[in-house]
């Protein structure tokens, strides 16, 4: 990573910005949810960064999907990576709109831009031959099997302790975002970039051509790609926690306020954090600090602002 004056950050938002599970998952509720999960960005802003924003789409992947489900045999069927595509572009205009109008109101004078990204995977990622991401509905067995045929999917199990079946789908890890060096160039001009939201179109690359592929990546593991690429020196992960905890759940659990990289990284080694929940989060941060990343916010989306300030979250440094 090469020194520079410019401070950059990556604001890597949860799906659960967007869509919570205590509201009826409309339109308007999503739109609302989206400008209150903005105060940290807007502080991050006035401390004089210059910002790229990426995004989950747990949510509301399940729910496109369901769509292409509902409309096979009346509309062509959609695979995975389109319906991504298709995310980016909708949940990039939500986010997009929401934070010119907060921007407006804060009398900041800022470009707002959202990009379609698509992310290099590897062919030969061990998830291609084992998946291990549950996506979408849940179903009985005899419809869980009736859909994979017709559809293609190809794995599908019995959800973990439920009597009910999901789709499960590879999640590779993230080498590469295409579009990076644009990203890069946007936000050293000062454009503040939402880009590679819901981890980023999966794509390998094949013959010199790049080529969608069914999967979903993680978005904590491609925000830290993406803030490496863009060089930023801080990485925020705005999640439904308050903190990152060991020991989580038993009587010696105990809150992280502020740890080292070597310490997280051993807390990580000893199994602390599990690859279905904060797992990839950690990993994530790891990732980043090792590749030359200053500092690492992990908190709540209601706590962004204050853990910007040093007052909440867990922070992690290098």
């Amino acid at each position: 990573m090469t020194k520079t004056n410019k401070k950059r950050a990556v604001v890597a938002l949860g799906g659960n910005a967007i869509s919570m599970r205590d509201k009826t998952d409309t339109i308007a509720n999503q739109f609302d949810n989206t400008v209150a999960s903005l105060g940290s960005i807007i502080a991050l802003i006035k401390h004089g960064y210059q910002l790229a924003i990426t995004h989950g789409n747990g949510p509301q992947v399940g729910n496109a999907l369901m769509r292409v489900e509902l409309a096979r045999g009346k509309a062509p069927t959609l695979p995975l990576y389109v319906c991504v595509a298709d995310l980016q572009g909708g949940m990039g205009y939500m986010i997009e709109q929401c934070l010119q109008s907060r921007l407006s109101e804060e009398k900041i004078k800022r470009q707002v831009v959202a990009l379609v990204t698509q992310v290099v995977v590897d062919e030969n990622d061990p998830d291609f031959q084992n998946p291990t991401k549950f996506i979408g509905q849940f179903y009985s067995k005899q419809t869980a099997l009736k859909l994979a045929r017709e559809m293609g999917w190809q794995k599908i199990v019995q959800f973990p302790g439920d009597r009910r079946w999901r789709r499960v789908v590879p999640s590779p890890k993230p080498i590469e975002i295409i579009e990076g060096d644009t990203i890069k160039c946007l936000v050293d001009e000062g454009t503040i970039v939402i880009a590679a939201g819901g981890g980023g179109i999966p794509v390998l690359r094949k013959k010199g051509k790049l080529v969608g592929v069914d999967a979903v990546i993680d978005k904590d593991r491609a925000a830290a790609v993406m803030a490496r690429e863009i060089e930023a020196e801080l990485l925020i992960i705005l999640t439904d926690i308050d903190q990152v905890a060991i020991n989580y759940g038993t009587p010696q659990q105990k809150w992280l306020n502020k740890v080292s990289l070597k310490e997280i990284a051993e807390h990580y080694r000893n199994g602390q954090f599990p690859p279905g929940s904060m797992g990839p989060k950690i990993e994530a941060a790891i990732s980043f600090l090792e590749s030359g990343g200053r500092q690492v916010i992990i908190t709540s989306i209601e706590n962004g602002y204050d853990a910007v300030r040093g007052k909440a979250g867990t922070t992690i440094v290098r």
